[in-house]
């Protein structure tokens, strides 16, 4: 049997610990901007996902396209109506859902398609509901609205269609592989370099958290990752990869801040808490989509789409 003084001695030293513990994962956090464990937990889990569905079925990663996207759509439209614009959530996302058909059924010819359908169907969505009895007493801001809609279904639906446009061919299911891939390795590139060796502040005016250390390191990171999967996967001379790096870094860079920029005209801090550590699902794909665009712009002009 143990001695009392003993077991006091075990649970004081426990404690310390976990203190320790506590207060480095509190400074991790504070300095990334989130709680690394349900970071990496969560990202796991949804990159299993995402391979399972863009690998063996295509059908499959369409639907879980047009999932995302209906999600990111109404995180966008709900962050919109916290600073007082009425964007319609059941209008957008249909309107995004047809914008993720055209580009499935008819290419990009059905991409833009669907991006005029899809406008009008959410501008003529907000004109109705404004004409509801519940809404007379609401503010007027129809105009607005409607602006702050279409800017939604271009931003979330149309960009992430790209991702559609570019895994129909022969071979494509690669390219968007590649695009998660640098995209991805930019996100940890600028983690890592930005909490070990972070000093200097990019934009502490829109995103106090980037660092010119982590732009350097998500450089490293993009270009490597690259060049890797150029020559893996993609049968392309390595200076693809470095172009690809190249062009990644900056579109993801570019839409992880754009997307802070919103939030923070729009008085959020996340679009939303529904994946833990990551916030919500636009939150994860502001660095995708503008970067979808670059890469199927490469590998079409490489003539591999």
């Amino acid at each position: 049997m143990a001695h009392p003084d003993k077991r006091d001695d075990t649970r004081t030293h426990l404690e310390m610990r976990r203190a320790q513990f506590e207060a480095t994962t509190a400074k991790i956090e504070a300095r990334a901007g989130r709680n690394l464990f349900f970071a990496i937990g969560s990202g796991l889990v949804f990159g299993a996902v995402f391979l399972v569905c863009l690998l063996l079925i295509k059908e499959l990663f369409v639907v879980l396209v047009a999932a995302l996207v209906s999600v990111a759509l109404v995180e966008l439209a709900s962050a919109f109506r916290v600073a007082g614009r009425r964007v319609p959530r059941v209008g957008v996302v249909l309107g995004g859902l047809t914008i993720v058909a055209g580009a499935y059924f008819w290419g990009s010819a059905g991409m833009l398609f669907g991006l005029f359908a899809g406008s009008a169907l959410l501008t003529v969505w907000r004109l109705i509901e404004g004409l509801m009895p519940r809404y007379e007493t609401a503010p007027r801001t129809l105009v607005r609205d409607v602006f702050s809609g279409l800017f939604t279904l271009v931003y979330v639906a149309f960009l992430a269609s790209f991702t559609i446009l570019m895994v129909a061919p022969e071979g494509g299911q690669w390219w968007v592989f590649a695009l998660v891939l640098i995209v991805v390795s930019v996100d940890v590139g600028a983690y890592v370099a930005g909490v070990t060796l972070g000093k200097h502040k990019m934009t502490p005016r829109i995103s106090p958290n980037k660092t010119w250390e982590g732009f350097a390191g998500a450089a490293v990171a993009a270009m490597t990752a690259g060049v890797i999967v150029s020559i893996t996967a993609l049968n392309q001379p390595w200076w693809v990869g470095v172009l690809l790096g190249i062009v990644v870094l900056f579109t993801a860079t570019g839409g992880d801040l754009t997307e802070s920029l919103i939030k923070r005209n729009l008085g959020v801090k996340d679009m939303s808490t529904w994946i833990p550590g990551h916030g919500g699902f636009l939150d994860r794909l502001d660095s995708l989509l503008p970067s979808a665009v670059g890469v199927f712009g490469i590998a079409l002009a490489l003539g591999a789409l």
